[in-house]
Formats: structure tokens, sequence, C-alpha cells
């Protein structure tokens, strides 16, 4: 077990570098790399976002005879043939004259490219480049092998996804590509910038080849007298999320934690909801790794705040305690992961797509945490259990294993519970994972 959690530090190690705002990032530019199933005839970024980057292509026009089809030399081609021959008289005694005097333009002033905003679409916005995302070099779990076996999965799971932020993606290009995409999928909106950043993350990874087990723990009420716990310890991992209270259900969830998921929302609730459960601070050792899933504009200034040791500013979760670092005990920068916002969409895209996306308030929806924690592990894990997330006959369990009262499970529009208990029941099926249900 040492073994393997010393191979899968390293193949998931991303450390993050604190920079000073105002100090720029290396100029170096890195094109991101496509999946197969994206590599079709790239074409332009769609016209209501030519003015904010030229992100993926640079195509250029010609006819069959080779010239250049761009407008300005279409309108010259007009002009010349519009010119009734007896006009060519005129033209040659122009000549010497227009030979000099040419036409000129005032050039355009330069202008900011305006931002995208969310409010600007009636449903969720689609690109040419929606579904292409950055890969990576690192060895594939094993699931991967199971999944190219699935009529269902052959072409939507990628093995190979980046799941972590490094340096790379802070890019000019990547910087305006992920622009088009709302939090947590990208950064449309964000006040951020890769030139005068406050963060930046270096690049680091490994392989490993021992078979990883991982168990995934979330917080249904199904856990409760459930008697699972010494199977979860048996895992070589075991990833827990936000409100994952452990004292005093052992035998239902195990002890053991390598891996902590969250937002900040939900971390910084569930301790203040908790507390008095003996959730007051987030779970903590040495060989415990943070999972960071960046909700929106709330979570990078927490995460700012968290990274400098400082108060959090006003508005931005303050009212749940100033300072971010002190829900830590001995925070260690190397124990902290970011989950890059490309993996995000990735899942949301090819996995968890709501009819919410198509809806007026689209821009509300996202996967539960839980969901994308469990993502994370079957893209990190060779193989990967499920306990505590909505099976079917979720109404006979209380909304989680540690509630005291019975309560019932509500449906929020800003999840898809619906579409999470069919995705993970299919999953089981083809034997991607196995969920723990009861009948």
């Amino acid at each position: 077990v040492q073994d393997a959690s010393i191979s899968l530090q390293k193949q998931t190690r991303s450390r993050l570098v604190i920079v000073e705002t105002g100090q720029k990032s290396a100029k170096k530019k890195e094109r991101p790399s496509f999946n197969k199933t994206q590599a079709k005839e790239r074409k332009e970024i769609p016209a209501a976002s030519q003015n904010h980057a030229k992100i993926l292509v640079e195509t250029r026009s010609f006819n069959k005879d080779g010239k250049n089809n761009s407008p300005a030399s279409n309108k010259k081609e007009e002009t010349n043939k519009s010119m009734a021959p007896g006009n060519e008289e005129k033209e040659k005694a122009k000549a010497s004259v227009s030979d000099v005097q040419q036409v000129t333009h005032p050039a355009p002033l330069a202008t900011t490219p305006k931002r995208l905003k969310a409010a600007d679409f009636k449903s969720e916005p689609r690109w040419e480049f929606d579904d292409i995302y950055l890969l990576d070099n690192s060895t594939p779990p094993s699931v991967s092998t199971i999944a190219a076996k699935s009529d269902w999965l052959r072409d939507i799971f990628l093995p190979n996804i980046t799941v972590f932020m490094d340096r790379s993606h802070f890019s000019d290009s990547e910087w305006k590509r992920m622009d088009h995409f709302a939090p947590p999928f990208g950064f449309m909106e964000l006040n951020f910038s890769c030139e005068h950043g406050h963060i930046l993350f270096a690049r680091n990874s490994s392989q490993t080849s021992k078979c990883i087990t991982c168990a995934v723990v979330g917080n249904g009420g199904i856990l409760n007298n459930s008697r699972m716990g010494k199977e979860i310890d048996s895992h070589d991992y075991v990833f827990r999320v936000s409100g994952a209270v452990i004292k005093g259900y052992e035998k239902d969830v195990g002890t053991r934690t390598s891996f902590y998921g969250f937002t900040a929302y939900s971390l910084m609730t569930s301790i203040m909801i908790l507390g008095n459960r003996g959730f007051k601070k987030i779970p903590a050792g040495k060989e415990i790794k943070y999972l960071h899933f960046l909700e929106g504009a709330r979570d990078y200034e927490w995460l700012k705040a968290l990274l400098l040791n400082i108060n959090v500013r006003k508005g931005f979760l303050d009212y749940y305690g100033p300072r971010p670092r002190d829900k830590f005990d001995n925070f260690n920068l190397d124990q902290y992961f970011v989950i890059h916002p490309d993996f995000l969409r990735y899942t949301k895209n090819r996995f968890l797509k709501s009819k919410t996306l198509e809806k007026p308030y689209w821009r509300i929806y996202r996967p539960t945490t839980g969901a994308f924690l469990l993502l994370t592990a079957l893209h990190l894990c060779d193989q990967v259990s499920a306990y505590g997330y909505i099976t079917e006959g979720y109404q006979k369990y209380s909304d989680h294993y540690y509630d005291k009262e019975w309560k019932r499970l509500i449906f929020y529009t800003n999840h898809d519970f619906n579409l999470e208990r069919n995705v993970w029941k299919r999953l089981h099926d083809a034997n991607i994972m196995k969920l723990y249900q009861r009948t």
C-alpha cells in the first residue's frame, strides 16, 4: 500500500506556486493536445467569439486558382469587372497618378475585445471547440480497457484527459479558450489574468504499474447501518467529500481518508453546520491530498487567501470564517490539488449533460461535488467502488447517513440527481465501477 501511495502521489503531483500580482508568467505558448474523436477538420471559431480569441486554428480562403479570397481582394475584383470598356482610356490616363497616389484608410483604433457574459445567452452557448480538451501523457488507468469495449463509453471516455491544473494552462491562448465557458467549466467573467495572476502551477507527472483500488465515499443515507466501513478501508485509497463525518459512524463509512474533495462553499458550510458532530476541521494527515473543485469567483478568491495565508476578501465566504488557512491543520502546499476546468467540462459534456442546460436558467446547473469526485477517481484509479451515492430506491433513506432525524432528499434545480443516478447505475452495469446498492 505504501508503494502504491508513493506512485499515485507522483502521478497526480501538482504543486502550486504563489506569484505576486504584477509578475508576468512565462511567455511560452503551448498548444493543446486533441483526442482522436476531435481529429476532424478544425473549423474557425464561431463569429460570436472571433473578437475574443484566435485559439485553435487560423484559416485562410483561396479560390481554385490560388488567389486570395479575402473580402478586400474580392472587392477589388468586383471593381475591375464592373469597369466599362469605354472607361479604359480614362483609366490609362490616371495610371501615372494612381501609381503614386494610393488610396489609404486610417488604421482602426485598438480596442479591448468585449468579454463574454453568461447573461448574453438564453441557454448554454455551444462552440466549435466545446468538446475539445487538453490531454496528457500519463499512463491511463486499466478501467480504460473496459471502457474501450463498451458501446456506450468507447467514444466518450478519455483515459488521458488532463485532471489537474499546471503552469502551461495559463498561456494567452488557453486563457482565451477557457474564457468561453462559464465556471466551474472555464474562466468566463472571472477577474483573473494569465499575465498578472496570483497563482501558477508547476507541472509534474509520473507513471505507475500497480493496480490501484479506490473507494469513493459519498454522504448518502444509504450508508447508515450499512456496516461497509471495513470494506471501504480495505482499498488502497479512500476518497471523501464535503461533510465527511466519521466519528460515530466508523462501522458504516470507515476511518481512512486519502483524498478529500470540496468546493470552498461546501467545505465552509459543512464545518459550520456539522461542527457539533465533530466536523470542526477538514480531514487532516500527512498522507491526505486535497482536491479543490473551483466552482466560481468565490473559489478563486478563497483559494488566493488560503495560499497567501490572509483574510478572504469581504463578500467571498468571509461570513463562514475570515481566514481559510484556519480550517487546515499544518497546511502543506504539496498536498493541495486543483481540478482543471477542462476536466469538469468534460464530465458535464460527456457524462452529465442535463436538460437544464437548454433552459434560460442554464447558468445555475453543475454536477454535484460528489459526482465530480467520483468521475475524478475513475480517471485516476484502476478499480473504483462507490459508496453513499444515489441509487434506485433512494426514497427509503435519509438525505445523509449522519442525519439524526430522517430527511427527504430534495432535488434542487442546480443539480440533476436523476441523471446522476442513471449514470452511476450504467457505469456499474458496464463493470466500469462497483456501485454499493441495497435492496
